[in-house]
């Protein structure tokens, strides 16, 4: 293990929420060797409107144009048992049909309000779904190219380490 690793790891274990899997799929890592439920075109359009309402596009580009939906997919398929995504599918399906009989419409085709009131219904009606939806949002959003260089402050070639340096008004974070 190097250096670096070693830093990564123990900032992971003492500051973050991140749960074991979605880190793997961070790093790449398979670890569900078993078998996967397959994810629709349709899910897979639902993940990003979903993603969209939790990120959503201002002066930055949201969760759907980084193709968060795509990192959601993999990371599912790739790192949690098929029981988890069983049960992480049946949450976006219960959305979405709880947004049928609400509304009269899918997720999908309500306008912003009625998305973002869904979603706020969604945590405290289905809150293990909502938890792991936004946990692989924010995750998927920041360790992307947009989410890394448009969100945060980025700086490709960094220069000398300086542990302690003021950030000025109205700057964004740094990204890793």
């Amino acid at each position: 293990m190097n250096r670096r690793d070693a830093i990564q790891q123990v900032a992971l274990l003492l500051g973050t929420m991140i749960s074991a899997p979605t880190m793997a799929g961070v790093l790449g890592q398979k670890t569900n060797l078993g078998e996967s439920v397959l994810v629709s075109a349709e899910q897979e359009a639902l993940l990003a409107e979903v993603a969209d309402v939790i990120i959503p596009t201002t002066s930055t580009p949201g969760a759907k144009a980084a193709g968060v939906e795509k990192f959601i997919v993999r990371v599912m398929r790739d790192c949690y048992p098929k029981e988890d995504q069983e049960a992480f599918y049946t949450g976006l399906t219960k959305l979405n049909s709880e947004s049928k009989s609400k509304f009269g419409k899918g997720f999908s085709e309500l306008n912003g309000t009625q998305k973002i009131e869904m979603v706020k219904h969604t945590t405290s009606n289905d809150k293990p779904f909502f938890l792991r939806m936004k946990e692989l949002t924010v995750t998927g959003y920041f360790t992307s190219e947009i989410g890394a260089k448009q969100a945060l402050e980025y700086l490709p070639i960094p220069g000398r380490f300086e542990g302690c340096v003021p950030l000025k008004p109205g700057q964004k974070a740094w990204a890793l």
